[in-house]
């Protein structure tokens, strides 16, 4: 008997000009117990919106049109809020994409993760913390025992999508949705984390559905492959068939933009103007309270240096905690250094970015990790890239809404989309209109701070061909900080390599993994999911891995 079913279902929704339109185009598929079920396409094919039915939930603008969502023997669509509320977080559970969003800044970590057990009545407080310290020593979670007494920002991004796994977990659900929750990791905390999922998942004897279009990392978790494409199932099967064997030409289509000599080439043709445009020199930085000498409590960067060349691309690479986002906030004066200078142009720029001027700031854009908190929740797509528009051109009228348009289709999004809130985009949405916001402000320079994390293997491949095309035709420069190796290779010309808030190394991107001679740098692309069932497994196991990981 299957734990979960979904038979003909129709999801419609409104759009902005009040058409009517059909994004669930009648999907049936089965969950058996304990089965892992990844559901993979590419953005707006329906992933998430179908894993969120099980909940019996749909987004603002949705609705159920027809079909029926069974799971543990109840319909989530006919089935009041009330009988709802009771089901999730007990039978059917949810990891979200971006784990940041999911948890309240202004309360533990520990108060969060028991918050289902006391909602539910399902144990007193002090065994619901028990239990709490047990799931989050089965996530290999760092001091289990005290780790519930920070708060969200005091822990990794890594840390915090375990955590949000063990919220996920505390109720014992019989169903958890993963929804992309390794999207934002570095390759090495990527590993940590896969790891971590499928011991208690199997150990719970737990079913699950992995929204993901990280390939690689469906082949590691995943016991049967879904393939979506606009609302429809293309194709599905074993990982194995679907993998080695996919009959599918959209299926197929995936599997080689995954590949990376399949992406797009690395630019060699863009015209090499000459000169340092952006230059770092000796950054020291940290957070928390200074000590008399004017020294924070953390110290994130350790006199960093590197330089970039006009016309090319500089990828910092290296795992969460790195220093990596930390140097890019340095370089943006979001966080003023230590010591150290950042000069655009030759020019030592101002360390705190309210002493910058105007065209400084025009010059020098950054586009941030996290797509969810980089956008105001109540202001449209098109008042956001708007902004910049008016502050830095004095835009108005025809001129105003004709480039919104123009910067939409830009970034492959349409220009209805001006007038929607982020909440109804998807994340490789919000991400996008993240980069037309900077591309508005006409920049020499972007900060590229893991833009692609939240996009699928296609609607990458894309966007790196569109950063490509606006490179030479604006003579941009980028700054490219990824956890994704192939995509740092695809458009970068030197890569930076940091660990523990220092310089490893910097290498050609050509021949990047041949090049690498610390022992740090060979671990992390070691660490590089491969398209290979069984991978993480063997890796895991080989001595010399684990010992890497230990020592890193």
């Amino acid at each position: 008997m299957n734990l979960a079913e979904i038979r003909d279902l129709h999801l419609g929704a409104v759009t902005d000009s009040g058409r009517k339109v059909e994004i669930i185009k009648g999907v049936s598929l089965d969950i058996a117990p304990g089965e892992i079920v990844a559901l993979i396409g590419e953005s707006g094919s329906g992933k998430t919106t179908i894993a969120l039915s099980l909940m019996g939930h749909v987004r603002q603008g949705c609705h159920f049109e027809s079909g029926s969502v069974t799971v543990d023997g109840t319909d989530m669509v006919t089935a009041n809020e009330t009988a709802r509320a009771r089901m999730r977080g007990t039978t059917v559970a949810y990891v979200p994409q971006s784990a940041a969003a999911g948890f309240n800044p202004a309360k533990k970590l520990m108060d969060q993760v028991v918050e289902v057990a006391k909602i539910h009545s399902l144990m007193p407080l002090d065994q619901a913390r028990a239990k709490a310290v047990d799931i989050f020593r089965a996530l290999a979670l760092p001091d289990p025992e005290n780790i519930g007494d920070r708060y969200p920002h005091q822990v990794s991004g890594g840390q915090l999508q375990r955590l949000a796994a063990a919220m996920a977990l505390i109720g014992d659900p019989k169903l958890v949705i993963f929804d992309e929750p390794t999207t934002a990791l570095d390759v090495t905390t990527q590993i940590e984390v896969l790891r971590a999922f499928k011991s208690v998942m199997k150990n719970g004897g737990m079913a699950g559905v992995y929204v993901s279009h990280d390939l690689a990392v469906v082949a590691q978790i995943a016991d049967r492959i879904i393939v979506l494409k606009g609302g429809e199932i293309q194709e599905q099967g074993s990982a194995t068939q679907i993998l080695e064997a996919a009959g599918h030409p959209y299926t197929r289509s995936l599997l080689s933009a995954f590949k990376p000599d399949a992406r797009v080439a690395r630019a060699q043709d863009v015209d090499q103007l000459g000169g340092i445009v952006l230059a770092a020199d000796q950054i020291t930085a940290g957070y928390g309270p200074v000590d008399r000498h004017g020294r924070p409590h953390k110290i994130a960067l350790h006199q960093v240096s590197c330089n970039l060349e006009r016309g090319r691309n500089l990828g910092v690479i290296g795992e969460s905690g790195s220093g990596k986002s930390t140097l890019a906030r340095c370089m943006a004066g979001l966080l003023p250094p230590v010591s150290g200078t950042v000069s655009l142009g030759g020019n030592d720029l101002a360390p705190q970015v309210q002493r910058r001027s105007k065209e400084e700031l025009r010059r020098l854009q950054i586009v941030f990790q996290l797509a969810d908190t980089a956008l105001n929740p109540a202001q449209s797509i098109g008042d956001s890239i708007g902004r910049p528009l008016r502050f830095y051109h004095c835009m108005k009228g025809g001129a105003y809404d004709a480039r919104i348009a123009e910067l939409l289709d830009m970034v492959r999004l349409p220009g209805a989309m001006r007038h929607r809130l982020p909440g109804e985009l998807s994340g490789g949405q919000k991400q996008r209109v993240n980069l037309a916001r900077a591309l508005a402000a006409n920049p020499e320079v972007i900060l590229c701070d893991e833009i692609t994390s939240a996009l699928d293997t296609v609607v990458a491949a894309a966007v790196i061909d569109l950063l490509k095309e606006l490179q030479r035709d604006l003579n941009l420069s980028y700054v490219f900080i990824s956890h994704d190796l192939s995509t740092v290779e695809a458009i970068c010309d030197d890569v930076m390599v940091m660990h523990h808030g220092r310089v490893v190394e910097t290498l050609p991107a050509a021949g990047l993994h041949q090049a690498a001679r610390d022992p740090y740098s060979k671990l992390l692309f070691a660490s590089v999911p491969k398209l290979d069932i069984g991978w993480l497994d063997r890796l895991t196991q080989d001595p010399d891995f684990t010992a890497a990981m230990a020592a890193r």
